[in-house]
């Protein structure tokens, strides 16, 4: 099984995806929360932001300490990281390879000859699940295709080895 991805087409920039590194990426979605509760798509530059000027007002206040709980926080990440299920939203990988203003067609390639086909504009609705309980996916990966509604959840599209931008 090949891990690595293209996204190619009608693309400025044909570029390749490696799911096997998205574990240590920040834009990755917890999807066992994900499609259970009400997840709220957060602004990562303004929550920066705000955390860093509350950092800064307290530090002007109390002066500099580090709380006691941090490194048991970062085991809880580690762990979390390790047992947990992921996935990316596709439209990061879209918008990175610019699509050409004539394309309006995504189609996910998959293994056994199998095409299937979203409007362009429906990039944002799709996520690539990399990782079950803390494993890559091998079987039929190395991603399964889910829609953002959970409308798949237990037949996802499997077995994805290129997406297509025509």
């Amino acid at each position: 099984m090949e891990s690595i991805i293209p996204i190619k087409g009608n693309v400025r920039h044909q570029i390749t995806l490696d799911p096997t590194v998205w574990i240590f990426d920040d834009r990755r979605i917890d999807l066992e929360t994900f499609f259970t509760s009400d997840y709220v798509e957060k602004d990562e530059i303004e929550e920066y932001k705000r955390d860093m000027g509350a950092h800064w007002s307290r530090e002007i206040m109390e002066g500099a300490t580090f709380p006691p709980t941090l490194k048991s926080e970062k085991k809880y990440e580690k762990t979390r990281m390790l047992t947990g299920t992921f996935g990316m939203h596709l439209n990061h990988f879209v918008n990175n390879a610019k699509p050409a203003q004539d394309a309006h067609t995504l189609i996910l390639e998959t293994s056994n000859g199998e095409e299937h086909a979203f409007p362009l504009a429906q990039a944002d609705e799709l996520i690539l699940k990399f990782s079950e309980k803390g494993k890559p996916i091998l079987e039929n990966g190395p991603v399964y295709v889910l829609f953002k509604d959970g409308s798949n959840l237990n037949d996802p599209i499997r077995s994805v080895n290129a997406i297509r931008i025509d």
